[in-house]
């Protein structure tokens, strides 16, 4: 059994989806990140960066339990896992993980970004929505590029560096994207979400995400109390 400490965002919709999408068996507990859960002890033991997505599986390797943080990991833990959606052979295996990393270091971050000044930022900085959209847009089109001969991500298989990225092209609207723009990012994101894995993954806790409405949720998100306390 693995135990998922998660919140309906992009990068815990990467671990639903994969969890989705191998059939294994798991349960979530709900980390609710406007109310300040991820700085509390128990979950800190797991994820000491205070951030989701984490899991523990009682069935690590060696029957051992294994606790483990940040998406990009537990990704290829899984994948090696299941040995599913990560290629064995060693070109594709690295065209994946540089894809995967594209993702973890490039596409994440600054999608974030752009969608933190472009709607939740308390002012309007134009110099910072400016940056941050072109770079989205700069992003969009590195994808377009490669899915322009290319099926996935990573070559004509669907792997982790495609479930890695698509949660967050979902908010595409957000971001100052226009998915016309991209036609072969557009045909790729159409694809993905169709597969029905997908689709129960971005529905896992769902429900219970709420807007940030209130400045205390926005504070404890964004900045004013975003440190671990011991």
């Amino acid at each position: 059994m693995i135990d998922v400490y998660s919140w309906a965002t992009p990068n815990g919709h990467k671990i639903h989806i994969m969890l989705e999408e191998t059939g294994l068996e798991y349960r979530v507990h709900p980390i609710d990140i406007g109310a300040g859960d991820q700085f509390k002890p128990e979950f800190l033991a797991i994820s000491p960066n205070n951030k989701i997505p984490a899991i523990v599986d009682s069935d690590g390797p060696g029957g051992q339990s294994l606790s483990l943080f940040e998406s990009g990991a537990i990704l290829v833990y899984l994948a090696e896992k299941t040995g599913k959606f990560l290629p064995t052979e060693p070109a594709a295996r690295y065209a994946t993980l540089q894809w995967l990393m594209f993702q973890m270091g490039g596409l994440g971050p600054m999608l974030g970004q752009t969608h933190h000044f472009r709607v939740y930022a308390p002012q309007q900085i134009e110099y910072a929505v400016n940056r941050y959209t072109n770079e989205a847009k700069r992003l969009y089109g590195v994808m377009d590029k490669q899915l322009s001969h290319s099926a996935y991500l990573a070559g004509d298989e669907y792997t982790i560096a495609d479930i890695a990225a698509f949660p967050w092209t979902r908010s595409w609207q957000n971001q100052g994207i226009d998915l016309a723009d991209y036609p072969n990012v557009k045909r790729w994101h159409e694809a993905i979400a169709a597969r029905p894995a997908v689709q129960r993954g971005v529905e896992v806790l769902a429900s219970a995400r709420r807007a940030l409405t209130d400045d205390k949720a926005r504070d404890i998100l964004f900045g004013a109390t975003q440190y671990a306390k011991h």
